[in-house]
């Protein structure tokens, strides 16, 4: 390069330094020994600044106070009038994640517009970590020059700063006050300014990481507090997701539950509409959840989108923001894995997925796994004891209550036999014996329904209950049967479209059949089958078939069907079918 204008990463040779002196004058002489007091000086009061910038910068732990309070100090102890530090993102590419400024005012840096990334110039030191002095920034090979509105520079010194043995990020420094250059001892300045830089750095992301920890810490014990609270567990899944992309700082985190049948289901979501994800089952064979369900262990996903374990459903979710870098993170129990942890970053927030420690969120799930399990025992423990008091009143009802009034009964029996003479009394007697007699199988349907948990997913109770409530209206109970396992066969989601449905077929033979008969049967086999018949007057043409069409549409969201089959004065069948869950 011409003149002084030079790469002064290599050092360059010297010859004698008192050379020049040689065969000077006396006046001479004192002026350079008053140059070189000057410079001893200067370098001392450097020095001195240096040192009191360690001690300011070593007592504040926040990293990024300190990063603004060391581009600052750059600036001071370079003479330079701007100055830059670019913080490096870990990824493979090494490029910038941030670019923090000292110098510029804010509305220049507005009217810059979007701030470097690491290409050119400043590139050339995250590639090449050295010192880099020049005299002219624009007549660098690597300078694409500066961008619309961007203050003039030419002198320019960068330095890298290390951690241990990785590059943390370079210190860019421009305009040497006074028009000169950087100096040697500028640069030496400068690099030990980094160095300790360096390790206050390290002490300040280190208190952070220390925060964080507490942070996770305390999320985990809020969750444990709302479970011992409530038994139920939807609140604390909603609070361990809200937590865990608070901490990790996700663009999305969602809890899915494995379900029977092998399903896995999105039961809490966080940054993203929850209703588009709640009613969909995903496959354990096929899905990234159902990976970490059979392995057992955190799962880190640079890509789902591109990866061929993601389901398809996932990719298109409706209100999500595009899936990028994921982390999928098992909630054990001593039982095995219940469920998984799911946090996703978008593409535009990547360097934040790589900043996570996945340490952090895997001990916070497996602490949320175990929080779940003692929740879920104590509600079993205390569903036990409620048992016990209902096993006791269904055997009073049973020993007490129901002889009682079989005793009732039979004495008014016998007593309507002696009135034979008296047939008025007679039919009262045995009306009175036939309310006993009903009075008693209403007596033995509560105690069924005492063995039957409110919060059970067996329909059978449900069932049992619509036909009673139908008898109200039809003046006589639909006969009922059950074929099949139906309790454990039946998911909690399909029994409550099969209650939807015989509600609404129950519904219309009260209000249009005129029926004096009305015969449901609840099979699980193969699959599921409801069937509903009458012997009332069928359904007219003109009939509004508004119900029928959400029998229908119900069967269809689940892959089954609905069939009607009606004949005048013959009576109505409806036949509602879908395959097992």
């Amino acid at each position: 390069m011409e003149g002084d204008e030079r790469d002064e990463r290599e050092p360059t040779g010297s010859a004698d330094p008192l050379a020049p002196l040689l065969g000077a004058g006396v006046e001479d002489l004192l002026q350079v020994l008053l140059g070189r007091v000057d410079e001893l000086l200067s370098d001392q009061h450097r020095l001195r600044l240096l040192l009191d910038a360690v001690v300011v910068l070593a007592a504040d732990l926040s990293l990024d106070r300190v990063l603004d309070r060391l581009v600052e100090v750059a600036c001071e102890l370079s003479g330079a009038r701007y100055a830059a530090l670019g913080v490096l993102d870990p990824g493979a590419e090494r490029r910038l994640q941030a670019f923090i400024t000292y110098g510029m005012s804010e509305e220049v840096r507005a009217r810059i517009g979007e701030l470097p990334r690491g290409r050119g110039l400043l590139g050339e030191i995250i590639d090449r970590p050295e010192p880099l002095r020049l005299h002219d920034i624009a007549t660098h090979p690597s300078s694409f020059g500066f961008p619309e509105h961007h203050p003039p520079m030419s002198s320019f010194l960068g330095v890298p700063i290390r951690i241990r043995d990785q590059v943390f990020g370079n210190l860019y420094l421009t305009e040497k006050t006074g028009g000169g250059d950087f100096t040697a001892r500028d640069e030496a300045v400068v690099v030990a300014l980094a160095a300790a830089a360096g390790v206050v750095i390290e002490n300040a992301r280190l208190y952070e990481e220390a925060a964080r920890r507490e942070l996770w810490l305390a999320a985990t014990a809020e969750v444990a507090t709302v479970l011992s609270r409530s038994p139920e567990p939807e609140p604390a899944l909603q609070l361990v997701a809200d937590r865990a992309r608070d901490l990790s700082r996700a663009d999305v985190a969602c809890v899915v539950l494995l379900r029977p049948q092998g399903r896995l289901q999105i039961s809490a979501v966080s940054g993203a509409d929850a209703a588009s994800a709640s009613t969909m089952l995903l496959s354990v064979e096929e899905s990234l959840a159902g990976s970490v369900i059979a392995a057992g262990d955190p799962l880190v996903v640079p890509d789902v989108a591109a990866d061929h374990r993601t389901a398809p459903q996932v990719k298109e979710l409706q209100g999500w923001p595009p899936l990028g870098a994921a982390i999928l993170l098992p909630l054990r129990t001593t039982e095995g894995v219940e469920g998984v942890l799911f946090l996703t970053w978008s593409p535009d927030h990547a360097h934040l997925f790589r900043q996570v420690d996945v340490q952090l969120p895997a001990r916070f799930a497996e602490q949320v796994g175990f929080a779940l399990q003692v929740a879920r025992g104590r509600a079993d423990q205390q569903r036990l004891v409620v048992f016990e008091d209902r096993d006791r009143i269904g055997r009073d009802l049973h020993d007490l209550v129901i002889q009682r009034l079989f005793a009732i009964g039979l004495g008014l029996e016998n007593t309507a036999r002696m009135m034979s003479d008296r047939p008025d009394l007679s039919e009262r007697v045995a009306a009175a014996v036939d309310d006993l007699d009903a009075t008693i199988k209403d007596i033995r349907r509560s105690i069924f329904a005492l063995s039957v948990a409110e919060e059970s997913t067996d329909v059978r109770k449900a069932v049992l209950e619509l036909a009673d409530r139908a008898a109200r209206t039809l003046k006589f109970r639909p006969t009922v049967e059950f074929e099949g396992p139906v309790g454990s066969t039946i998911s909690p989601d399909v029994a409550g479209h099969v209650t939807a449905v015989l509600a609404e077929a129950l519904s219309n033979v009260a209000k249009h059949a005129r029926a004096s008969r009305v015969q449901v049967r609840l099979v699980a086999a193969d699959g599921i089958s409801l069937t509903v018949e009458d012997d009332g007057q069928g359904i007219p043409e003109n009939a509004t078939r508004g119900g029928l069409r959400n029998m229908a549409e119900r069967a269809a969201s689940l892959g089954g069907s609905c069939t009607v089959e009606s004949r005048a004065q013959e009576g109505t069948s409806v036949v509602w079918s879908v395959p097992t869950q």
